[in-house]
């Protein structure tokens, strides 16, 4: 009798770890709770600085970042800005895409589907009217974002569907653009 040999890495994820991940939490729920942070500092006009480094997650607070990692927020001229970065409504196309992406890569690794390509390209649709209160009855912030997936995977059609609608539904960003999330904004 042959034993199937399971592989070491799948989709770049180290297989023992994800198991040993999904076996400790499935043990201890509390240890899914995360906390992530991230703090700004208006520069000038459109542009202002992101910074993220901690974070709590597995119970304590993450120690494995040295440095901070910092994003330059800004905004083009048509929009009074300088180009001195990407504008946040792009941040969030990067964070969905990253994180739409991530979740399709861990769920087929964990379902044994091995991805050999995989691009998106996102583009979504806002009105400045809603931003600059111009009409109450414009959206304001995206009306509708596009993610159009270019993926090869070793698995048949209806099992690639299959996986990106579950990818969709378990994406964090994901859901929180889709899904109604409590923000407070309180001064400190």
């Amino acid at each position: 009798m042959n034993a199937q040999v399971q592989p070491a890495t799948c989709n770049g994820l180290d297989m023992v770890q994800l198991h040993q991940t999904i076996e400790s939490l499935t043990n201890n729920p509390a240890l899914a709770q995360f906390e992530f942070r991230a703090s700004n500092q208006w520069i000038s006009g459109g542009e202002n600085r992101s910074t993220i480094r901690d974070f709590f997650g597995v119970g304590a607070e993450d120690q494995s970042r040295a440095v901070d990692f910092v994003y330059t927020n800004g905004e083009p001229p048509v929009l009074l800005g300088n180009n001195e970065g990407a504008n946040p409504v792009e941040y969030l196309l990067h964070a969905l895409a990253g994180c739409v992406t991530t979740t399709t890569v861990l769920h087929a690794a964990a379902r044994g589907i091995n991805i050999r390509r995989l691009a998106t390209r996102l583009s979504g649709n806002i009105n400045l009217e809603g931003l600059l209160a111009l009409d109450e009855n414009a959206t304001v912030g995206y009306e509708q974002i596009r993610i159009e997936m270019d993926i090869d995977a070793d698995c048949s059609e209806e099992a690639l569907d299959d996986l990106l609608r579950f990818a969709k539904d378990h994406s964090p960003v994901c859901n929180t653009v889709c899904k109604p999330v409590p923000v407070t904004l309180v001064r400190s």
